[in-house]
């Protein structure tokens, strides 16, 4: 995880921006939404960083480490079964986006850092600290949806 405060501040304004978008009721509208706050996101970063963003680039990253892509499928398309399927996707589905968008925020910091793109990574290598990341979003998703409850 990073420590600049500025990286940090963007990663978490994007989670919550992707829980809201977690709760689109609309099967496939979630997904769409919360794959456009993980670009902006990634955008953001790249301006902070001082590098260069390529939205191609960007979009076959999120992709790639994003090995959860179906299960968030599958949360989206649960909201088109009539009554329990609405609640059932409503309270995966942000938990699953906030996650992976901590998780896509400091992956992409990490090896921005090391590598200065997104060109020469070892795709197994991110696929790996991608999912340690998200258990830790994960985590985080509960802390920051409960501080702003109150």
């Amino acid at each position: 995880m990073s420590k600049n405060p500025e990286y940090q501040s963007i990663i978490e304004n994007s989670v919550l921006w992707s829980m809201g978008a977690g709760v689109i009721p609309v099967p496939i509208g979630d997904f769409i939404a919360v794959t456009a706050v993980q670009l902006d996101m990634l955008k953001r970063l790249s301006k902070a960083m001082g590098k260069d963003y390529q939205e191609y680039s960007a979009r076959a990253f999120i992709l790639a480490v994003n090995s959860g892509i179906s299960a968030k499928i599958g949360a989206s398309l649960i909201k088109g079964i009539p009554g329990i399927g609405s609640v059932v996707g409503s309270v995966s589905m942000p938990i699953m986006a906030g996650a992976s968008t901590y998780s896509l925020g400091n992956l992409f910091v990490n090896f921005m850092t090391q590598y200065g793109s997104l060109e020469h990574i070892d795709m197994s290598k991110a696929r790996e600290q991608f999912k340690a990341f998200y258990e830790v979003g994960k985590s985080k998703v509960e802390e920051w949806k409960n501080k702003n409850n109150d």
